[in-house]
């Protein structure tokens, strides 16, 4: 699932392509619920956002701001998940036994990648997340770097979020209910790594 930047408003979508991005934002949204043909799903979800700092908006509210993607992933590192598929390719290199007891998340918020950008049903969608080619260089970041973990709740940080973030994260089991544990079954623990990011 991705976020989808709509052709509506002022902002129009960035054409299908390969583009440098820089991760400026990494969002955990909690357990959510949802329906998929017919059966429930819940999944403790995060949303990665990277700006394309050589991509500015022309005009309109945010003219003169780089464009930004943002993808939505299950927050596992199972070998099946694509989070940990798009953290390997981002990092060139697979992660070690070990190194799946624990990541932190956090760290890959400033890492530079280069992103492959489509449309699909009028919406902007994340291919594939790859790592910088050696020898290039990104111009510096310009959007604000946030990390929002709804497990070590920080207002400053959750009052940064655009709208429809919030009211997402005002959904999950995490925020209804703070004070029952809620069970992750299939998500390691997030940890310290000291590899790349």
């Amino acid at each position: 699932m991705s976020l989808s930047v709509k052709e509506t408003g002022s902002i129009k979508m960035i054409s299908p392509g390969t583009y440098p991005g820089r991760c400026v934002r990494v969002i955990d949204i909690g357990t959510q619920h949802s329906n998929y043909q017919g059966k429930e799903m819940v999944k403790k979800q995060v949303i990665v956002s990277w700006e394309l700092p050589n991509e500015i908006i022309p005009d309109g509210d945010y003219a003169g701001m780089p464009y930004m993607v943002s993808k939505f992933y299950t927050a596992s590192l199972h070998e099946k998940a694509n989070l940990r598929k798009d953290l390997e390719a981002w990092r060139g290199k697979s992660f070690t036994a070990s190194e799946l007891e624990g990541f932190d998340l956090k760290k890959v918020i400033g890492a530079p990648c280069m992103l492959s950008v489509i449309h699909d049903n009028d919406k902007t969608k994340i291919n594939a997340v790859m790592a910088l080619p050696k020898g290039m260089e990104l111009i510096k970041q310009i959007s604000e770097s946030i990390f929002f973990d709804i497990d070590e709740w920080n207002d400053e940080n959750f009052n940064k979020l655009t709208d429809g973030i919030k009211k997402i994260i005002m959904k999950a089991d995490e925020y209804k209910f703070p004070n029952e544990g809620v069970d992750h079954d299939n998500a390691p623990p997030i940890g310290d790594d000291d590899i790349l990011f």
